[in-house]
């Protein structure tokens, strides 16, 4: 089994990204193979709503030179996906939503690609406006038909310099068993 994160945070070794590897290391205690992309240093365009994907029936985004048909291919082959983003003026990053969107058109488009994969959302957040970026990949999840763990919290760590998340005891223990809890589902679907 196999679990890809999407780091969605312009830093690429930030909060998000500590955050992130806090799920990994439950996930990999119990032999599950992780994952992480980078969004950062990439540029990638918004969807166009030109509905090609739909048409050409062939797994892809018609935009072609950036990562998102890379980061599709990733997500058809995963058992479980991550999606992560620091909290931008209490939303996802521009990159994070780009993904979202053209990655959702086309899974949609071609047959429910993610359906009854296993989603999680991890928002790394200064102060406030964490749960709406919670809530916008989740809702990714949702309408993809994919099967979404809980913790013991949202899935959000506090900090803003790189490494203040670490001090988060709740954030660090809620990704630790968010980690548990997303191996113990995988296994269950996988048995």
């Amino acid at each position: 089994m196999k679990v890809v994160a999407f780091n969605g945070s312009g830093r690429k070794n930030g909060n998000t990204a500590i955050l992130i590897q806090s799920v990994f290391a439950e996930l990999e205690q119990e032999g599950i193979e992780t994952e992480m992309v980078q969004l950062a240093g990439n540029a990638i365009r918004g969807c166009t709503a030109c509905y090609q994907c739909g048409q050409r029936k062939n797994q892809k985004c018609v935009i072609e030179g950036d990562i998102i048909n890379s980061c599709i291919e990733k997500m058809v082959e995963a058992d479980g996906i991550i999606l992560a983003s620091p909290t931008y003026f209490a939303d996802v990053t521009a990159e994070m939503k780009a993904l979202i969107d053209r990655a959702g058109f086309v899974t949609r488009s071609n047959g429910n690609l993610l359906q009854r994969k296993v989603g999680a959302a991890v928002v790394a957040v200064r102060r406030a406006g964490s749960t709406h970026a919670f809530d916008t990949m989740n809702h990714f999840f949702l309408i993809s038909q994919m099967i979404v763990p809980g913790s013991i919290y949202w899935n959000l760590g506090i900090g803003r310099n790189i490494g203040e998340v670490e001090k988060d005891e709740e954030g660090i223990q809620t990704m630790q068993v968010l980690g548990q809890n997303m191996a113990w589902l995988l296994k269950k679907i996988h048995s």
